[in-house]
């Protein structure tokens, strides 16, 4: 009998393996790929204002794509607006440090 128990051990475990198991979903029907926004469509240059306008349009081509949703992307560019508002003050350190929190709470990495 204690031969039989390993050989129904292994055909429980087979059995509860084929119930467990589900077959791949099917690919979603009607998804088109998303594009990535082209690198050469991004402002260039260095300093706060073209790091502002990169983010402005990441967050344009997201809320465009459906990868972020509108009413997200309208408080993210209010975000942005008061970044903007900085630099163009002069307050370079303050602009950044509003776009980096801005993107930090958002989850775009910096």
């Amino acid at each position: 009998m204690s031969q039989l128990k390993p050989g129904l051990a292994l055909a429980a475990l087979l059995a509860l393996a084929a119930c467990q198991s589900k077959p791949a979903a099917p690919p979603a029907a009607g998804l088109a790929p998303v594009a990535a926004l082209p690198a050469a469509a991004l402002p260039a240059g260095s300093g706060c204002g073209p790091a502002i306008a990169r983010t402005q349009a990441i967050v344009d081509s997201d809320v465009a794509t459906g990868n972020l949703n509108a009413p997200v992307g309208k408080r993210f560019s209010a975000d942005l607006a008061n970044a903007s508002a900085a630099c163009a003050a002069g307050r370079d350190g303050e602009a950044l440090h509003l776009l980096a929190a801005a993107r930090a709470r958002y989850g775009y990495p910096g």
